[in-house]
């Protein structure tokens, strides 16, 4: 299983990455293992409004279908249109090609409430 170092993740697993005051988003290598092989994901709207915690999205893969949840607060600035044709790109590279989207955080102080790469791997091992 490959957890980042350098990255934040929610209990939901989500990862985040801090990008000039942005965050980029994604679901994790274990998440994206435990679905198998997706065949669609929705992905939010440009300028809709998330809150950490509720769903954005949803991603099906040939086992089931999962939300996608926000990990912080704030605008969705873009997300990766990509993965409306290529939904595989979350399995073949969940922290590169494969993210979701991009948010303008309400509260950057919210990435400090997220694990960190100990704290995720504690959760999926446990």
């Amino acid at each position: 299983m490959n957890v980042p170092d350098e990255l934040r993740y929610s209990k939901d697993h989500e990862w985040v990455r801090l990008e000039d005051g942005k965050v980029r988003i994604g679901i994790t290598d274990y998440a994206q293992d435990t679905l198998g092989d997706v065949v669609f994901v929705q992905l939010p709207e440009v300028g809709s409004t998330l809150e950490a915690g509720a769903a954005c999205g949803e991603v099906e893969s040939t086992k089931s279908v999962s939300d996608i949840y926000a990990p912080i607060t704030g605008s969705v600035v873009e997300v990766n249109a990509e993965l409306v044709d290529a939904p595989n790109k979350l399995n073949d590279d969940p922290y590169g090609d494969g993210w979701i989207c991009i948010i303008e955080p309400d509260d950057p102080a919210q990435l400090a409430e997220l694990l960190d790469a100990g704290g995720y791997r504690a959760l999926v091992e446990g």
